[in-house]
């Protein structure tokens, strides 16, 4: 089958490259000539496990190809799927420019019916829009669908070839047997793919997400009670995860979540509600808990050290939004950053593959180690945001041994606090507070 697949970003090129590895024809279209320049020399321009060797694999099989023009791409394919940003625009929707842009396009490209596909997360009712857009340039039949990703940055190549679901929402039925027959690859053991009308898959997206951001903020807000009350929020996370009815996924208490998907999907869904007058008081709730917390650890700081950390270094570790990945949109660690700087501090971070876009956003504002020992050497106080492998057991002697002032703030509550206490260490982390009298509450 010949595909196009519009956009390099991480859905566009993963979804590529995971449709050329089930052995189709794929070419992937962007409008930088230097980024596709560099995919064609087998240079993946963001950090995810195992896309490298997909997309070099499937190239050296002539299998996956890389254009600027979508007027080489278009004709002759049977799917053409929209897979290009869109952001935030100032009032929380999501910016749709990009996805009709890429629409008039391909209507023009067309040479025969194909389906276009939105991959894209956009909101209720772009199906329409999308349909309009390539009707301003078309002079071929066409039919529109969504087909939703659902990939997890940092686990996205796993995620595509072995997915939970399919979402594919669409009228046509030659579009709905064309997605059936790209996806025919996973059926083998069982049928994942779900067929919907087009808004319930548009609308499924951005419920997913909500739904596990909600989740998220919803044990930040119990942490915070915990370190009142001197309760776990560790004990309380096993607790209700081993209920099946609510299941132990994205019940972890920490710094805040982050990323390109999360924040910008709670936005995008709050503001479709509110076009249509309903109000979405959970989500909106979500999101206002979620931008509390990411303000916590640094709070932890200026409690602990007082509010003016002049002449204090704070060490970081983990600068990306979460592990596995290089991506820095909207990380916890920014809003600490910003924090720290405010109040005087010297920050020095480190991460394994984030430091060079925390040098290309902040410069030279904070200093980068070449290594975690080297972020916690002569430093006041070690704060984890991110929790890649590596940083998850520290070598606490060695901790102790480099930094100046033996404090912890474990922002993921990833390390064992008796032995960080045990080694010396005065260690804070999230809703594992000390025990107190509630008498005066």
């Amino acid at each position: 089958m010949k595909i196009a697949v519009v956009g390099t970003g991480y859905v566009g090129l993963v979804t590529g490259a995971g449709f050329s590895d089930f052995g189709h024809d794929v070419t992937c279209i962007d409008i930088d000539a230097a980024r596709i320049s560099k995919l064609r020399s087998g240079d993946v321009p963001f950090y995810e496990p195992g896309l490298h060797d997909l997309i070099r694999r499937n190239t050296s099989l002539g299998r996956l190809h890389f254009t600027t023009a979508t007027s080489e791409a278009v004709p002759g394919a049977q799917l053409v799927f929209i897979a290009v940003g869109t952001p935030s625009s100032d009032d929380g929707s999501a910016d749709l420019s990009f996805v009709l842009e890429a629409a008039r396009q391909i209507g023009a490209a067309l040479t025969d019916f194909t389906v276009v596909i939105t991959k894209s997360t956009v909101p209720v009712g772009t199906a329409d829009r999308v349909k309009a857009a390539l009707a301003e340039t078309a002079k071929h039949e066409f039919a529109v669908a969504s087909n939703p990703e659902f990939l997890k940055e940092g686990d996205a190549v796993n995620d595509f070839l072995k997915p939970a679901r399919v979402v594919v929402g669409a009228d046509d039925e030659r579009a709905i047997d064309l997605l059936r027959d790209l996806y025919r690859g996973l059926l083998r053991t069982n049928d994942r793919i779900q067929i919907m009308d087009v808004r319930s898959a548009e609308l499924t997206k951005y419920a997913a997400n909500c739904m596990l951001a909600t989740r998220i903020s919803f044990m930040n807000e119990l942490a915070r009670l915990c370190e009142v009350t001197g309760a776990d929020i560790e004990a309380v996370r096993k607790g209700i995860g081993s209920d099946p009815r609510i299941g132990n996924k994205f019940l972890f208490a920490g710094a805040g979540f982050g990323g390109s998907c999360f924040p910008k999907d709670l936005r995008a869904l709050r503001h479709t509600a509110r076009t249509l007058g309903v109000q979405l008081e959970v989500v909106d709730a979500a999101e206002r808990a979620n931008e509390r917390q990411k303000r916590v650890v640094g709070e932890k700081l200026l409690a602990h050290f007082g509010a003016d950390l002049a002449g204090k270094r704070i060490g970081i570790w983990g600068l990306a939004f979460k592990p596995e990945t290089d991506d820095i949109r909207e990380s916890p660690a920014l809003v600490l950053i910003d924090q720290l700087l405010a109040a005087g501090a010297t920050v020095i971070g480190y991460d394994p593959e984030a430091m060079p876009n925390i040098r290309a956003a902040l410069g030279d504002t904070i200093e980068l180690a070449r290594d975690a020992y080297a972020a916690a050497t002569q430093v006041d106080a070690l704060v984890l945001v991110t929790e890649w492998h590596e940083l998850r057991d520290p070598d606490l002697a060695r901790l102790r041994g480099v930094m100046r002032t033996p404090v912890l703030v474990d922002g993921r509550n990833a390390w064992p606090a008796t032995d960080a206490r045990e080694a010396g260490f005065t260690y804070y982390a999230i809703g594992r507070g000390e025990p107190r009298s509630l008498a005066h509450h």
